[in-house]
């Protein structure tokens, strides 16, 4: 075995301190702190995780125009969204540098060149050396999202370069995208990561899809929820639980081969830190009977035009 076509990956599936940035960010700490004594290569946290999933529009009537419950709840959210620019990942991407091990984790994002008051759900890729290589903003927040999150842009639409792979990402439903995940196919993706607030009913079946559409490995990492998870502090707590099921995110997280067949199966209900290895030379494989953006590809009859350009209200 080419120990150089190896790559060890940690699935950080866990549940966050809801809508708490700091104690959320405390827990994730420990994770990569246990994944860098495992010698992770690559760690992946699910999609928001912090400071958490929007749980709430759904259990306390979110559509309801001008209702105080939902204002006061979003503005503990805005609270404890992340503001990069501030400084708010900076412990996360120095245990990245120690450890010289890359990150992929959810995020709610104050974004400052959007006046940081809006709210995008992002995936934020930190590389081996601790910096911060692309932020991707959830493209089309799905359903009851579209009442807390903005949309997104193309500028996170990037792949990055990790050991012998290529890896990139996307968020929850955008994974159902088929121009977004050809858009990174064509950079010469090879590890796809796809992030979920949680649920084994999302990830068994779109996980295995897309690692045979691209012959690709795709990691789904998801996050945990319960009722027993919501801060007694949090505003409006009553109404929030009042019809709250027990289990809101079960989890999920798994991996898929380039040929379809599971790698790890979907794990569900507990927190844990899943770490396997993959060989690049699997993908290699698969590739030769079928490669969507290469010899499979004709370029001349279709192409796929992407502006990953950052989008703000100010030139």
């Amino acid at each position: 075995m080419n120990h150089s076509n190896l790559m060890k990956i940690g699935l950080a599936q866990i549940s966050p301190v809801w809508l708490n940035k700091k104690s959320t960010i405390e827990k994730i700490k420990t994770y990569l702190s246990q994944a860098g004594r495992e010698k992770c290569d690559l760690v992946v946290f699910g999609e928001g995780i912090l400071p958490g999933y929007p749980f709430w529009v759904s259990l306390t009537n979110g559509a309801e125009f001008n209702s105080s419950v939902q204002k006061e709840i979003f503005a503990h959210y805005v609270k404890n969204a992340v503001q990069i620019e501030l400084g708010d990942l900076d412990d996360l991407c120095k245990i990245a540098k120690d450890n010289k091990m890359a990150i992929y984790i959810g995020i709610i994002e104050r974004a400052e060149n959007r006046g940081s008051h809006s709210l995008y759900c992002s995936l934020v890729y930190i590389d081996q050396n601790g910096a911060i290589k692309s932020v991707h903003r959830k493209l089309q927040p799905t359903y009851e999202e579209r009442l807390v999150w903005s949309p997104g842009d193309g500028n996170g639409l990037q792949v990055h370069k990790l050991n012998s792979f290529n890896v990139g990402g996307l968020n929850c439903w955008e994974n159902w995208m088929p121009l977004v995940r050809t858009s990174l196919y064509g950079l010469g993706e090879n590890l796809h990561i796809a992030v979920w607030p949680g649920s084994k009913r999302n990830t068994e079946d779109i996980t295995r899809y897309i690692s045979k559409e691209s012959r690709s490995f795709v990691v789904s990492v998801s996050g945990l929820m319960t009722i027993n998870d919501f801060p007694k502090d949090t505003p409006h707590i009553e109404k929030i639980l009042k019809n709250c099921p027990d289990i809101l995110a079960d989890g999920g997280s798994c991996i898929a081969a380039p040929d379809g067949n599971w790698v790890v199966k979907p794990f569900i209900g507990k927190e844990k830190l899943i770490i396997e290895t993959i060989d690049i030379n699997r993908v290699y494989e698969e590739r030769q009977n079928f490669d969507p953006v290469g010899h499979y590809a004709r370029p001349d009859v279709t192409k796929l035009s992407v502006n990953r350009e950052r989008q703000s209200i100010l030139i």
